[in-house]
């Protein structure tokens, strides 16, 4: 695996839901373990009487973590931790698009969504923004779905990632999405050991160039549905991610029924990071 910081700001959008208290939790402990910048932005509906002090204080959680005093100024966050937290307000009449401006302009290296439900955040992934961030930033996005088990305790703060399940396939090409796999992965102490291959079908694609040795020997092989074993190797290895490397909607059949990773991400029993390979 390489040596490269590849996350130096993580987005965390929310709409201070209940829902979202996890992946916030996520994003701040892995901005923690980066020494990353935090973008959280508050995507305000219309009419939204929505309020940052309806979401958990930055601060309250560090201290249950043990980080921090709860008293302390917020300036000794960066000056203590290394991370710097900007809360970011939305302006725009249509909160998805004032997003969409804002990942754009940013650019972040890593985007954090919580995905509970139909309603909130949930609508962005089958939305046209969503789609459109996608296909022109290429950003990394982890999703904390509406079936998962977090692999960050959101009491002790403790990050646990023993087992990273990613499914590979010829189509899309693994390669450049395994490079920054690594490359995001490493600085949260994470190395090749944790990473379990899973290939759906007869022959493994080669994975040699992205992972720096030869793993093919190393690719669980297995026939079935393709997502429903993904979701049930998770389940039996006991996943704390799936890493899915993603090309997006490339059909009028997959723009009906969802790209395979929507699907996943749907029934997935632990977080979901797509990373786009093209």
């Amino acid at each position: 695996m390489g040596t490269n910081n590849l996350i130096q700001s993580i987005a965390h959008p929310t709409d201070f839901s209940e829902t979202s208290a996890g992946a916030f939790s996520h994003a701040l402990r892995m901005a923690l373990a980066t020494k990353s910048r935090l973008y959280l932005l508050h995507v305000r509906e219309r009419g939204s009487r929505d309020a940052w002090t309806s979401f958990p204080h930055v601060r309250e959680l560090l201290a249950r973590w043990g980080l921090m005093g709860l008293h302390e100024p917020p300036s000794n966050i960066e000056a203590k931790l290394g991370i710097k937290v900007m809360k970011v307000e939305i302006q725009h009449h249509n909160p998805t698009s004032g997003l969409f401006e804002f990942i754009l302009s940013h650019r972040p290296d890593l985007i954090v969504l919580a995905t509970h439900g139909r309603e909130g955040l949930y609508r962005w992934l089958s939305g046209s923004v969503s789609e459109e961030i996608a296909r022109r930033t290429h950003i990394p996005t982890l999703f904390i779905g509406p079936k998962s088990q977090g692999f960050v305790d959101p009491v002790t703060g403790q990050m646990r990632l023993e087992r990273v399940l990613v499914p590979v396939a010829h189509d899309p090409s693994p390669v450049r999405s395994l490079s920054i796999l690594a490359s995001l992965l490493e600085p949260l102490g994470i190395f090749s050991a944790a990473i379990h291959f899973l290939h759906i079908g007869d022959q493994p694609p080669e994975i040699e160039a992205a992972s720096g040795d030869n793993r093919q020997g190393g690719v669980n092989v297995m026939e079935g549905p393709v997502v429903e074993t993904i979701v049930r190797v998770a389940q039996e290895c006991h996943a704390n991610m799936i890493a899915m490397p993603t090309a997006g909607h490339k059909g009028f059949l997959d723009t009906l029924r969802g790209s395979t990773t929507e699907q996943v991400l749907r029934q997935a029993p632990c977080p979901l990071l797509a990373i786009r390979t093209a």
